[in-house]
């Protein structure tokens, strides 16, 4: 449930999962990433998932730096407050690549990006647990009600054992790829505050434009954790692409 009522999937059937490449310098970094297209339910099937990405995000809320929820003394941030906020809509799960066996002939993965793959979630984790095998995750939503819910809004998630990969910037060119697919016609990010300088680079650098700057729009803690202060954020807006055939 959103703040304008109840909003579901914009696809019947689950978009194809894709390949991406990964360009890390680190050794132990996968080469590449498999994308899937995941709902509540869909997610739900596969066990511990769920729990996993509501940790993640619990303790990312706790850290106060990124998004606008606070969890207050007292209060813990449910998972059925964490379903009905990440889960609302379409969610696209990242999962990291294994390292592909020598002699086991051409890897599927070695494709161009956003290319369609004939692998499933499960088949990509291949038993692994999540904190091995999920690299990231981001939703996807309406961003108004009705008469502008074309416009989308999404929210990324990078668990910090998979952080300085690159992650983030393969997440952020795939929302280009599954926005449109979901039947929407531009993206708006709401709050993208002014300290979160990794998060305006990269939205930047994929040609999304400053549709204003809302002063004081956080209540931050600051990044030593000892304190608060009021900073401002940054709206940002893209008109996707038309969809290609992956």
């Amino acid at each position: 449930m959103s703040a304008y009522g109840a909003i579901s999937s914009r696809s019947a059937s689950p978009l194809a999962s894709t390949t991406w490449q990964l360009a890390s310098k680190k050794p132990d970094a996968p080469k590449y990433l498999t994308i899937h297209h995941l709902t509540l339910k869909t997610a739900a099937a596969f066990p511990g998932l769920i729990d996993y990405l509501h940790r993640v995000f619990t303790d990312e809320l706790e850290g106060g730096l990124t998004y606008p929820q606070e969890i207050l003394p007292g209060q813990p941030y449910t998972r059925a407050q964490f379903e009905a906020y990440w889960f609302a809509a379409d969610v696209l799960v990242a999962v990291a690549a294994q390292p592909q066996q020598v002699g086991a002939g051409a890897d599927p993965l070695d494709a161009p990006d956003g290319s369609a793959v004939q692998i499933g979630f499960a088949e990509a984790v291949g038993g692994r647990v999540c904190e091995e095998a999920i690299a990231g995750c981001y939703y996807v939503k309406p961003n108004y009600p009705g008469r502008s819910s074309h416009i989308c809004n999404a929210g990324f998630l990078v668990p910090p054992t998979q952080r300085g990969h690159g992650v983030g910037k393969v997440l952020a060119r795939s929302y280009l790829h599954y926005g449109p697919r979901l039947g929407y016609e531009a993206s708006v990010f709401n709050l993208v505050y002014v300290t979160n300088v990794a998060s305006i680079k990269l939205w930047e650098a994929l040609d999304f434009e400053k549709a204003g700057r809302i002063p004081r729009a956080g209540r931050l803690r600051t990044p030593d954790g000892k304190g608060e202060h009021y900073v401002d954020a940054w709206v940002f807006y893209r008109r996707f692409d038309p969809p290609t055939a992956a």
